[in-house]
């Protein structure tokens, strides 16, 4: 096991720049997600810490050396690729196994830390298979095997479970989360899936155009987002953002009410409320609008209201929700509304 420590890292291809100095220091035995929409930088990062891109500026360094011109081989790092980058012709065993073919570790050896690492992903029962013998999530699993074979300072992921069905990646999910809290390796995990980030993380770097956006736990980034790319990218349905202008700690909502709140900025604001914090009925009351959707999700049930600040998006009993048509008042707790410069989407303090 080991840390890792980006320290303004920097990409180029020419004349375009995709990574603009990023910083990142990351824990012995942490579980990192990077998570953002294509072609924000995320896997670019992780192929640049896996050496498989070169490094434009800045420095890389795992448990203190620094690693920017070494071989892949020699950064003692370990990849798992989304296609999972097994040998067809192989069976699971030799699968594992390739992973310690450069290793000096006796026969008897490698024989004994091929079975552990069968036995902790449970797979001793599918040695002898062939990849076309097997499921997604069990080949996922042999990729998985093959970089835990060498037992890594650094696990890299990236985006493993995006050619699985939705049943699968939430078990695999779980199953990389168990593996993570049984071996305590330190994980780099790439995904554009805010979800998985949510639910794997012990940490999440957030990313847009090269830039990080904010670092913090699933809790953080989700309760108190530093920017409204944060707020609107984690969180399912996204968050709500509602034109505000704030003056004298009187906070007046476009086409809503107005609301006394402690806190000194003034000018032209957005509110951010998150679907899950409105309530119909709740004082104070932000907005009025009628309902012109709704989403069954069982539990819950999504209703989508047409206000005169635009749609916004409320969650509602699942068991005696709105009718289409209803007219609506949707209030939240103040400690659930987050304000925004309106220029530059950056949380006030």
């Amino acid at each position: 096991m080991a840390d890792l420590t980006l320290k303004a890292l920097s990409k180029s291809y020419g004349e375009t720049k995709v990574l603009h100095g990023i910083d990142l220091d990351v824990a012995d035995g942490e579980f990192i997600v990077f998570v953002g929409p294509s072609g924000c930088g995320k896997s670019t990062t992780l192929r640049m810490i896996a050496g498989l891109e070169e490094v434009s500026g800045g420095e890389i360094s795992i448990d203190g050396r620094v690693v920017n011109h070494l071989e892949p081989k020699d950064r003692d790092i370990a990849m798992v690729f989304q296609n999972y980058a097994i040998y067809p012709h192989m069976s699971v065993k030799k699968n594992i196994a390739f992973g310690l073919r450069s290793s000096n570790m006796s026969k008897p050896d490698k024989e004994a830390r091929i079975a552990e690492v069968a036995g902790i992903l449970d797979m001793t029962d599918l040695l002898e298979r062939k990849p076309s013998q097997l499921s997604g999530g069990q080949r996922q699993r042999v990729a998985i095997g093959r970089a835990m074979v060498r037992d890594p300072a650094v696990f890299l992921f990236d985006e493993p479970l995006s050619n699985l069905d939705a049943q699968l990646r939430t078990q695999m999910r779980l199953e990389i989360k168990k593996l993570h809290q049984r071996v305590g390796n330190t994980i780099i995990f790439v995904t554009h899936d805010q979800v998985e980030a949510m639910t794997m993380a012990d940490r999440i770097v957030i990313m847009k155009d090269g830039h990080i956006q904010q670092i913090g736990t699933p809790d953080e980034v989700y309760h108190r987002p530093d920017t409204t790319f944060v707020g609107q990218f984690i969180g399912a349905p996204s968050m709500n953002m509602l034109a505000a202008e704030l003056t004298d700690g009187v906070l007046k909502i476009e086409g809503g009410t107005e609301i006394k709140l402690a806190h000194e900025a003034t000018g032209k604001v957005l509110l951010g409320v998150r679907p899950d914090d409105l309530r119909a009925g709740a004082e104070p009351v932000l907005i009025e609008g009628q309902v012109m959707l709704r989403e069954p999700l069982g539990p819950d049930t999504l209703i989508y209201l047409e206000t005169p600040a635009g749609e916004v998006i409320a969650r509602a009993s699942g068991r005696h929700p709105p009718q289409l048509g209803d007219v609506v008042s949707l209030g939240a707790d103040e400690d659930c509304l987050h304000l925004f410069d309106a220029t530059s989407g950056v949380r006030l303090p």
